[in-house]
């Protein structure tokens, strides 16, 4: 018991010759958390359900063909918002610290050039997206029975990219001052209407066109929308902390550009590493083949859903990190850090159980006319349960990396280990080897492990808490 009690209290997280002050206590510091966790993994859990129950209509009703198609494009479109992501981790980690230093009017600025950054970048890529999207999918490995659906799911949702990009940076700036609830309402509003224009638009029902897998494109579009203006009303709201109006000054400010711009580069540097490292695994999993892919799909879906506990949790324990830090309590940013460490280890514990007992019955919802795949995405998932303490451990242990600035570390961890070790050990294992899907997937513990070992470690010596924003 009393090794219990020095593991989850408060007391023993911080060493006294590093305290700044008195540290909660274990009640009000985990209640802390929650309070911005819970919210925050609702709307990641929500949102991934209901994407579920969007594979589950494309696999049910068109088959593995078209699971395939729609997951194909998802490296190609993460590789297209990596920057977009990038420009976000320069926004968390500025906004966090000037929220903690009580400087809203620099954090609102900060808001205001993220959003005119992703408008000025938007209006490229969204032209490049469409331009190229065959080659894009040909470079991913697309078969000759879904190249063509792919490119043509790709191109419907490159329409929107605008939106979509400056939702996800209102949402984000949410979550970093405490305001969970608002990413909450905006993504499973968006989610919900999604999933009833799948069901209207797949098959054609009640006098809708069947558009098939082209349905499932426009239907996440028209949500996409529906969030963008949910998003925009939250910060032109009159209570709104981060409120912006016309009135405000749009004039592009030298030094708060520079500053996005330092933090940005680290978090371009992770992104590309990232995008690229799954890219590439993506198109070693296509070339085994349809079935193949199709059964990473299923096996994806419950990773993605695992993600989402661990980035509730980091959410939560990257805004709190970053706004100790403004205030000048890094004994607090470290006390933060470790409490999100703990509810993660929770969060696996419960996932890697419901992954060992439910495999195949998961499994077969996706696909319950495709045994082979079932099969074999039950095995996949079997290896998720292993990967799983691993996985979610280094998603905080990296959230509040960044919440301290220190971008620049988790880019270089992200690239050596997403950008090399997977890519690399995934077609080792998958072809030299023989390993098949199967290898491809124990990349995946290897991937995770060597990831918590560097972030931990990082972690755990404090440097990042002289990091500069």
């Amino acid at each position: 018991m009393n090794v219990f009690k020095r593991f989850i209290s408060t007391e023993y997280m911080v060493k006294p010759e590093i305290r700044k002050g008195d540290i909660p206590s274990s009640r009000e510091a985990y209640g802390k958390t929650l309070r911005i966790a819970i919210p925050a993994v609702i709307e990641m859990v929500s949102i991934t359900l209901m994407d579920m129950v969007d594979a589950m209509m494309v696999g049910r009703w068109l088959g593995s063909y078209a699971m395939t198609a729609v997951g194909i494009t998802g490296q190609p479109r993460m590789l297209i918002l990596s920057v977009f992501m990038a420009l976000n981790i320069a926004l968390t980690a500025i906004i966090a610290r000037k929220k903690g230093a009580g400087d809203m009017e620099s954090a609102r600025s900060c808001l205001r050039h993220g959003l005119m950054l992703n408008i000025v970048l938007g209006l490229k890529i969204t032209f490049l997206a469409i331009l190229f999207a065959h080659p894009l999918m040909r470079l991913a490995r697309a078969q000759p029975d879904t190249i063509y659906y792919a490119a043509s799911y790709f191109r419907i949702m490159s329409l929107i990219l605008i939106p979509q990009v400056i939702t996800m940076t209102i949402c984000v700036a949410q979550r970093v001052i405490g305001n969970t609830k608002v990413a909450l309402k905006v993504n499973v509003t968006a989610k919900i209407v999604a999933v009833v224009l799948n069901f209207l638009l797949i098959e054609g029902r009640f006098g809708f066109p069947r558009l098939e897998i082209d349905g499932v494109a426009w239907a996440r579009s028209i949500a996409a929308l529906v969030a963008f203006g949910l998003a925009l009303a939250s910060i032109l709201h009159k209570d709104s902390p981060l409120r912006l109006t016309l009135k405000d000054s749009w004039r592009p400010c030298k030094d708060m550009l520079k500053t996005i711009g330092k933090q940005a580069s680290n978090g371009l540097l992770e992104q590309v590493g990232l995008r690229i490292g799954f890219f590439v695994y993506a198109m070693v999993i296509a070339e085994l083949g349809t079935d193949a892919f199709a059964a990473h799909f299923i096996a994806q879906q419950l990773m993605v859903l695992s993600f989402t506990f661990a980035d509730g949790i980091g959410a939560a324990t990257t805004g709190l990190v970053g706004q100790n830090l403004g205030k000048g309590r890094s004994d607090l940013s470290i006390m933060y850090g470790k409490i999100g460490l703990r509810l993660a280890l929770v969060c696996a514990a419960l996932l890697s159980t419901f992954c060992i007992l439910f495999r195949f019955r998961f499994a077969a919802i996706f696909a319950p006319d495709y045994p082979d795949v079932v099969q074999a995405a039950g095995g996949l998932i079997l290896i998720l349960a292993y990967a799983l303490p691993f996985q979610t451990t280094q998603l905080v242990m990296g959230g509040s990396l960044r919440g301290a600035g220190d971008t620049r570390y988790v880019a270089i961890t992200m690239m050596i280990t997403v950008g090399v070790l997977r890519p690399f050990f995934g077609f080792l294992f998958a072809f030299p080897l023989g390993l098949g899907l199967a290898g491809a997937w124990i990349t995946v513990i290897i991937d995770q492990m060597v990831r918590l070992a560097m972030l931990l470690t990082r972690f755990m010596k404090g440097k990042w808490t002289e990091a500069k924003v």
